[in-house]
C-alpha cells in the first residue's frame, strides 16, 4: 500500500493532474476556494492529507529506516503547494528556520515541520514539498516528504487526539482513521506559537475584525446588521458574567478560563462543539422549567472554529435559530478568522469575530456583547449607554 501511494504521488510531481480542489502543473499546486469554503453551518471541512517519511527511530525502530506518518492541515489555512524552492539561510533564526525565500514579492519563511515536532527526518528526501499557509495573519511554508490528496469530512468523523494520543498528542489536535492508515491533524496555532513567542495567546494585542480595528476607529462594515457601537467603558465593563468557552485545545481552554476568570467572569468549557451544544440546552431546559431569562445561566459564547464533532460556525447557527439560545451572544474566537473568511461567520449570525491569538481585550468586547444582548431583552440599552 505505501508503494501505491508513493507512485501515486510521485504522478502529481511529474505530470500536469488534477484532483478534488487542487491543480498540479509539475511546479506547483493550487489551492482554490470551492464551494465547501463559501457555504457555511454544513458541519464540514476539507484537509490536505500530506506525510512526512521519519526515521524509524523516533518511534523505537531501527535508524534510517522509513516511517510514513500521514498529517492534515485545514484547506482553508493552505494558499498553495509548490516543490521545495531556493532558500536564503536566516542568521539567528529558530532552529527548525530552514531560511526564507520570495514568491510574488513576498518573502516567506520555510520551515522544517519534521524537526518542529521533534521527529528525525530521513536524510534522504527525493521530492519535497513546501505548504505555503496563511493563518493567525501569518504567511509561513512548511517542507514536507509529499502530498496524498484532499479530504472532504465531517467534523464527526474527526476523533479528539487526546484519548487516543494522550500525552504525545501536544500538536495534534484531531486523528482521521481511514482503513488503511491514520491521519493526525496538527495544531498548527500550536506549531505556530513555538516558533515565536509572539504569536501565543497570552498578553497579545487584540484586533479585532468585528470591534475597533489597530487604528482605533470602529469599522462598521465590520459589524453585524444589529450592532451598536459601544464606548470601551460604562456601567457594565466590571460587572460578574457567566462565559462558555468551546476550544479542541486544552492549553487554549485553560488560558481563556484563566484570563475570563481573573476578569470576573464565570467560565464552563467544552472540548468541542457539540459538548457546547449539550451545556446550552441543558442551560434552556432550565431556563424554562424555572421561568427565567436564559442570561441567568449563561450570558456570552466564546467559540473556536475548528473542532471536532461538530464547528463552529455549525454551532453558532444552532444556537442563533434557537428561540431561546438565539438571545445569547457569540464571539468566533479562531486563526481562521481573516478577510477572505469573514463572511461565514456573518453568515451564522456571529456578534464578533476575533483572531487568534489576540485575547488581550477579549473580556471587554465580551461584555459590551452581554450588554448590548441585555439591553434588547430587558430594555435597559438606553440607561446603560448613557450610564444613568
Amino acid at each position: 500500500m505505501r508503494e501505491e501511494i508513493a507512485k501515486t504521488c510521485r504522478s502529481y510531481y511529474l505530470h500536469d493532474y488534477s484532483f478534488n480542489n487542487f491543480t498540479v502543473t509539475g511546479v506547483v499546486i493550487m489551492a482554490y476556494q470551492t464551494g465547501i469554503l463559501l457555504k457555511t453551518g454544513t458541519n464540514e471541512m476539507e484537509i490536505v492529507e500530506f506525510y512526512l517519511d521519519e526515521s524509524a527511530g523516533g518511534y523505537g525502530g531501527r535508524e534510517g529506516e522509513a516511517l510514513r506518518v500521514c498529517y492534515g492541515i485545514n484547506v482553508a489555512k493552505v494558499l498553495e503547494i509548490i516543490r521545495k524552492p531556493a532558500i536564503n539561510k536566516a542568521p539567528l533564526s529558530h532552529p527548525a528556520v530552514m531560511g526564507t525565500f520570495v514568491l510574488r514579492n513576498k518573502v516567506i519563511p520555510l520551515i522544517d515541520l519534521t524537526l518542529q515536532l521533534g521527529k528525525v527526518k530521513l536524510e534522504q528526501q527525493p521530492s519535497p514539498l513546501a505548504i505555503i499557509t496563511e493563518f493567525n495573519k501569518t504567511t509561513m511554508a512548511f517542507e514536507v516528504s509529499g502530498v496524498n490528496r484532499i479530504h472532504r469530512l465531517a467534523w464527526s468523523e474527526i476523533e479528539p487526539a487526546e484519548p487516543v494520543l494522550g500525552q504525545f498528542s501536544a500538536s495534534v489536535t484531531g486523528i482521521v482513521k481511514f482503513e488503511d492508515r491514520n491521519v493526525l491533524i496538527l495544531d498548527m496555532e500550536k506549531i505556530l506559537a513555538e516558533l515565536d513567542a509572539q504569536y501565543a495567546i497570552e498578553g497579545s494585542e487584540e484586533k479585532s475584525w468585528c470591534g475597533v480595528p489597530e487604528n482605533g476607529v470602529k469599522d462598521d462594515e465590520h459589524l453585524g446588521p444589529d450592532t451598536d457601537p459601544w464606548p470601551s467603558d460604562g456601567p457594565w465593563a466590571t460587572v460578574p458574567a457567566k462565559a462558555l468557552i468551546a476550544d479542541d485545545s486544552s492549553s487554549i481552554r485553560n488560558m481563556l478560563t484563566r484570563k475570563l476568570e481573573k476578569d470576573g467572569f464565570t467560565v464552563r468549557t467544552a472540548s468541542d462543539g457539540e459538548k457546547a451544544l449539550t451545556i446550552l440546552m441543558e442551560f434552556k431546559e432550565r431556563s424554562q422549567k424555572e421561568n427565567r431569562p436564559i442570561h441567568h445561566y449563561v450570558e456570552i459564547l466564546i467559540s473556536d472554529i475548528e473542532m471536532p464533532k461538530m464547528d463552529g460556525y455549525s454551532l453558532c447557527q444552532a444556537v442563533k435559530k434557537d428561540p431561546v439560545l438565539g438571545a445569547l451572544p457569540v464571539i468566533l474566537f479562531s486563526s481562521l478568522i481573516n478577510d477572505r473568511l469573514l463572511h461565514k461567520g456573518r453568515s451564522v449570525g456571529a456578534d464578533e469575530q476575533i483572531t487568534k491569538p489576540e485575547a488581550a481585550n477579549l473580556s471587554q468586547s465580551a461584555r459590551r456583547l452581554i450588554a448590548r444582548s441585555k439591553g434588547r431583552i430587558d430594555g435597559s440599552i438606553g440607561s446603560q449607554r448613557t450610564g444613568v
